[in-house]
């Protein structure tokens, strides 16, 4: 992704479409992010909101206002070694006492889902960057699997309660070709499984890419079901386009 930036992006107030961002702030985001990660992946306690949509926006712009590079080729040279950095530091943890938990922006995770974090919103704002720049994005079948450790540990932390509440449903998500897991609301608290539940009551398939950008609130649901990427069945699958809505892109 670093080298992809360096190549094509030598005008970096570019906007990137459906943001305020342009490519230069956006490029400048993931620095700080990745370095962020790193430091968390190596033991180092950060700060950097409550968790809430609301007050990581607003960390996010204190953040960039302190930091003024918004050229692409300093930009892409620390996203990439800001992200060697996350992935050194979580293969020396290995399984030993450093091996533990982490305290990130959305909650305690282990290393390896941080690990899984850090690609996905690299993913995220890549793609928002590929549009920006009118190149091919890099998300794929492989990657959103790579993905989805942190997106089903994320789930939990990132449903809208006021939506949620009162709902309950057993859902099973299975992405074309790959996973399936288990999204159980009970009076609006939901909980995520690795395994389906045992009789969900909406089954929803959905195209890899498509659940990956759904998710991360880059492409509109109702669009997606349109074009036939998204499938429900079950005992009440007029369930499944309220799914997208009981949360919130992190």
């Amino acid at each position: 992704m670093g080298g992809r930036l360096r190549r094509v992006a030598a005008d970096t107030s570019v906007p990137v479409p459906g943001s305020q961002w342009t490519v230069g702030e956006a490029a400048a985001h993931l620095a700080q992010a990745n370095e962020l990660m790193a430091d968390l992946a190596a033991g180092r306690e950060r700060g950097y909101g409550d968790g809430t949509p609301q007050s990581l926006a607003a960390a996010n712009e204190r953040a960039l206002a302190a930091f003024g590079e918004r050229a692409a080729e300093p930009l892409a040279g620390m996203i990439v070694a800001h992200a060697d950095a996350c992935l050194t530091a979580a293969d020396g943890a290995g399984a030993g006492a450093g091996a533990g938990s982490v305290v990130t922006p959305l909650g305690p995770m282990s290393r390896a889902v941080l690990v899984s974090y850090l690609l996905t919103h690299m993913l995220g704002h890549g793609y928002d960057l590929a549009r920006a720049l009118g190149r091919r994005h890099m998300v794929d079948r492989e990657r959103v699997a790579l993905s989805l450790p942190f997106l089903m540990t994320a789930m939990p932390r990132v449903t809208d309660a006021a939506t949620a509440a009162g709902f309950t449903a057993r859902y099973t998500i299975r992405l074309w070709g790959g996973a399936r897991f288990g999204v159980t609301f009970t009076d609006g608290t939901v909980t995520v499984t690795p395994r389906p539940p045992a009789r969900p009551d909406c089954t929803i398939a959905i195209e890899p890419v498509t659940f990956f950008l759904m998710a991360l609130g880059r492409i509109d649901p109702h669009g997606a079901m349109a074009r036939g990427r998204v499938l429900a069945w079950g005992r009440r699958p007029w369930l499944a386009p309220r799914f997208p809505a009981l949360f919130t892109a992190p």
